[in-house]
């Protein structure tokens, strides 16, 4: 097993089949399922083989040049190693770029520390835990000149001054689209990392005043960053599409920490905040969630009460059971376990991907396999092969 694909990929064959495939797909003919391997730079800067420049997640968490590079060299090894319908080898216009602090933006935005974990990804110290009532010491609105706030617009700026004047590999580096502060990894999320999860739950059953103040005042201003930061960057990129409309078709996050809690304190506690935001920046069209563990029994609430047509799935799951629950008109994207795809065999992988295909989930068309959201570091690209070819195969319409 190896970390680099030892054959040559027609790339132009490669490109126009994934092309034609989202394109049958999007237009509701679908031909066989589509495959979407996603990843983050933690794929690169975790394994020693691909990182020989010996990066640290410090590195690029401290400076914009160092981030951009890591993300140049982390999307070549992608396009030309790990095959699923993505565009596969060299860009034709040039590198995208991105701010990236992980998970930790929207707890260090509030101003909750950074902490480095050898072998992890970067965390952060949870402020309320030990004295919750610090919360009242909070001013009214998140102070936006300390936390993270400063070092997102600072990174932002670099990357689009770097667009169209630094190159890699003979080509520019695009420039960035939005920034992290945009979006959100969930209130419930948030709160748990602010009060320290065991503490949040029994806040929510033992001291209800005070989680609802929490919340609130998490949903309100997270509200208003995600408007100052989208206004921010209209001012620099005053040609950006969506300028003015705060609303978008597509408009979705995520808030993994639902897995945590039962449907009905799901409905009690949680939706009432994650309404707030759909009707904030959602026009109905498209909305989606990203719901990592086993959040499955949420969905068919969240389908009908937040109009989410798209649910991205972690694990365990049931995917014939979420389809005849969801019914055929719900894009689900799904697929094996992190841990099948790093640790399992080629033929072990293909025999879940036939499971999965003859569940029932491709009623409808409307099924994109994906490796359990997000490959884990070290996860051999012979398994991510295997996952491709055996879709092709098993996930013909």
């Amino acid at each position: 097993m190896s970390f680099f694909l030892n054959e040559t990929i027609d790339f132009d064959r490669h490109n126009e089949e994934s092309a034609r495939v989202w394109k049958a797909y999007r237009e509701g003919r679908p031909e066989r399922v589509p495959v979407n391997v996603y990843g983050s730079i933690r794929v690169y800067i975790q394994n020693p083989e691909l990182n020989t420049q010996h990066w640290t997640f410090r590195d690029i968490f401290e400076n914009a040049d160092t981030q951009m590079e890591a993300q140049v060299e982390y999307r070549k090894w992608q396009r030309f190693n790990v095959l699923c319908d993505q565009e596969m080898g060299m860009p034709r216009d040039g590198w995208p770029v991105a701010v990236d602090f992980q998970n930790s933006y929207d707890a260090a935005w509030f101003g909750c520390p950074i902490e480095y974990i050898e072998g992890q990804v970067p965390d952060t110290r949870p402020m309320l835990a030990e004295r919750k009532e610090a919360l009242y010491d909070l001013p009214e609105w998140v102070d936006e000149s300390r936390g993270i706030t400063p070092k997102v617009k600072e990174f932002y700026e670099r990357m689009l001054y770097a667009s169209g004047k630094k190159e890699y590999y003979g080509l520019p580096l695009l420039p960035p689209g939005g920034q992290p502060l945009e979006g959100t990894d969930g209130p419930l999320d948030l709160a748990y990392k602010l009060r320290g999860a065991d503490r949040l739950l029994l806040d929510m059953l033992t001291d209800e005043r005070y989680y609802h103040e929490l919340m609130r005042y998490i949903t309100e201003n997270l509200i208003r960053r995600i408007k100052r930061m989208k206004e921010y960057r209209w001012g620099l990129r005053p040609d950006s599409p969506d300028k003015g409309h705060y609303k978008i078709d597509g408009y979705g996050f995520a808030d993994d920490a639902v897995a945590l809690i039962s449907l009905k304190h799901y409905r009690e506690f949680v939706y009432p905040y994650h309404k707030r935001f759909f009707d904030e920046f959602s026009t109905g069209v498209s909305a989606g969630i990203h719901l990592c563990g086993d959040a499955s029994r949420h969905f068919r609430f969240i389908h009908d009460s937040l109009r989410v047509s798209s649910f991205d799935t972690g694990f365990p799951v049931d995917h014939g059971a979420l389809r005849r629950q969801l019914g055929p008109d719900v894009n689900i994207n799904g697929g094996p376990t992190i841990m099948e795809i790093k640790d399992g065999t080629p033929e072990s992988i293909a025999a879940r991907v036939k499971q999965i295909c003859g569940s029932g989930v491709m009623e409808g068309g409307r099924f994109v396999m994906i490796a359990a959201n997000n490959i884990a570091p070290l996860t051999p690209v012979e398994n991510i092969k295997a996952l491709y070819e055996a879709t092709k195969l098993y996930g013909r319409y």
